[in-house]
């Protein structure tokens, strides 16, 4: 199973922090660093020293470290017109030698969008949609062809679709818990599809439907990689796992149901659960972005577990 870092730098974390995580990652052995993209923080706390973009944060990465997939859970469709982005991705992509992931999500936080003067349209997924299909069209087309588009929300014409990213084909993620249009467009779109926070039972029916639509637009279900991103919270003892969970504000027991939390041994036994109903790979979403030993904990006796 992939260990993947996922962070969320919204809560307050700046360049340097995510940087310190990054290279802590890659060092660790790590298989990604992730983070979201949002501009305001989710729930109590004045979220200083503010907000960083996320792809100007992985351009910086890119540069700083050598190994480690990057990528975002998810980009935010609202957020970027979707030609600018295949060019912004494309770019990062290669300032990184080929090893950048694009999540790609409608856009959900609608306070954000007010804080910072974004439109919030109403119509979100049809807009993911065509930005899905222009994404990857743009990134697909041939050099010196062009490539167009006609959608409901977005036109694009003879568009010289540059520039190319290093890798041949840069993986897309979709995910969510959508029971019939997200499985659809991971079918269509996707080479991931991810699900975030959600229980066992949750993750197993949610898989059956994306394999299940994958085959009724003629892929192959093995096609895609099915992966999960869950709270993690380590400690080599009681006390540890209370320490580190009273730190990011959080309930012990709450985080044994609704994540990875407690010993190494219970988390790596919880993973392997979820590996059971399919999941391949895992984007550990850490909260303290001050607590590199946690890494090298869950880097030294979990993983080691997993096989």
């Amino acid at each position: 199973m992939d260990l993947r870092i996922f962070t969320e730098p919204q809560q307050g974390a700046d360049y340097d922090t995510l940087l310190k995580v990054a290279r802590a990652t890659e060092e660790l052995g790590f298989d990604a660093f992730f983070r979201s993209d949002h501009y305001l923080r989710m729930g109590p706390g004045d979220g200083l020293p503010g907000p960083t973009d996320a792809w100007i944060t992985l351009a910086g990465l890119a540069r700083e470290t050598r190994r480690i997939r990057l990528g975002t859970l998810m980009t935010a469709g609202t957020f970027r017109l979707p030609g600018v982005l295949a060019i912004q991705v494309a770019q990062v992509d290669q300032m990184s030698g080929g090893r950048i992931e694009l999540g790609l999500g409608a856009g959900w936080f609608e306070e954000e969008h007010t804080a910072y003067g974004i439109p919030f349209p109403k119509e979100k997924f049809g807009r993911l949609e065509e930005q899905l299909a222009i994404v990857t069209g743009l990134w697909e087309t041939e050099a010196g062809k062009t490539f167009s588009y006609e959608g409901k929300h977005y036109r694009l014409a003879d568009s010289p679709a540059l520039p190319k990213p290093a890798q041949r084909k840069i993986p897309v993620l979709v995910g969510g818990h959508g029971a019939t249009r997200t499985p659809r467009l991971a079918a269509r779109y996707a080479d991931e599809f991810n699900i975030p926070f959600a229980s066992l039972e949750d993750t197993e029916r949610q898989f059956g439907r994306v394999r299940a639509a994958a085959e009724e637009a003629g892929r192959a279900a093995g096609d895609l990689v099915y992966s999960n991103a869950l709270v993690v919270c380590v400690g080599k003892d009681d006390s540890e796992v209370a320490r580190r969970a009273a730190a990011i504000g959080r309930d012990v027991e709450e985080l044994k149901a609704n994540g990875l939390a407690g010993s190494p041994a219970e988390v790596a036994d919880k993973l392997g659960r979820y590996a059971a109903v399919g999941s391949s790979r895992v984007y550990l979403q850490v909260l303290d972005l001050d607590d590199l030993d946690h890494l090298e904990l869950i880097s030294a006796q979990v993983a080691p577990q997993l096989g």
